[in-house]
């Protein structure tokens, strides 16, 4: 897969189908590294989001080129696992990277847009107990997101934001919301040329 890790290492992982990445994203990203203490941000860059199938995305090698022009630095790691370990779903990588690098800690990331729909994922549930989770605030998500199924499913594996760097240490379900200043950045913007989209339509 391209992907080793020192023992103990703590490990974000970022997934999305990134169509195309945006400065939005690379916010989410630099806000985990630092709030939640990390070794590594791995951004894993989905060959076909599930629940974007009706959608055309970019060719997967376009859509890696263009993650790394935002996932600069040595702490920043851009991967197409899921297409090497033939996985469709997060919850399925999740698992075959836990059992690949059994001693290495990691962590999911995602933004807070993500979140509101994060019931609809297969297997979300599981994600929760399997793995930390952090979500870092998106503009239009920041109210809608606090009450989402997920945050309603787990209201006590919430992490204060003052001990965002202990949630790799907590066993999930554990996650936490970090606040931060927003981001305008979408990938729905970027695809239709049309700017900024009013609050709550953005995506990743």
């Amino acid at each position: 897969m391209g992907l080793t890790f020192k023992a103990s290492a703590k490990i974000g992982l970022y997934g999305g189908s990134f169509n195309p990445a945006h400065e939005g994203h690379a916010h989410v990203a630099r806000t985990a590294l630092r709030r939640l203490d990390l070794d590594r941000v791995v951004w894993l860059v989905s060959p076909q989001n599930p629940l974007k199938a009706d959608r055309a995305a970019a060719p997967l090698a376009d859509r890696l080129r263009g993650v790394k022009r935002f996932a600069r630095g040595r702490s920043m790691i851009v991967s197409n696992a899921e297409d090497r370990l033939g996985t469709r779903y997060s919850i399925d990588t999740i698992r075959a990277l836990k059992a690949r690098f059994p001693r290495v800690r990691f962590m999911w990331i995602m933004g807070a847009d993500s979140l509101t729909s994060f019931h609809r994922w297969r297997g979300w549930v599981d994600i929760l107990r399997e793995i930390p989770v952090a979500v870092v605030a998106r503009p239009g998500d920041t109210i809608r997101s606090r009450f989402s199924p997920a945050a309603r499913r787990f209201p006590k594996g919430r992490v204060p934001d003052r001990a965002a760097s202990e949630l790799v240490y907590r066993q999930p379900p554990a996650w936490v919301y970090l606040t931060a200043p927003l981001n305008e950045a979408s990938s729905t913007a970027l695809r239709s040329g049309l700017g900024i989209l009013p609050d709550g339509a953005a995506d990743s």
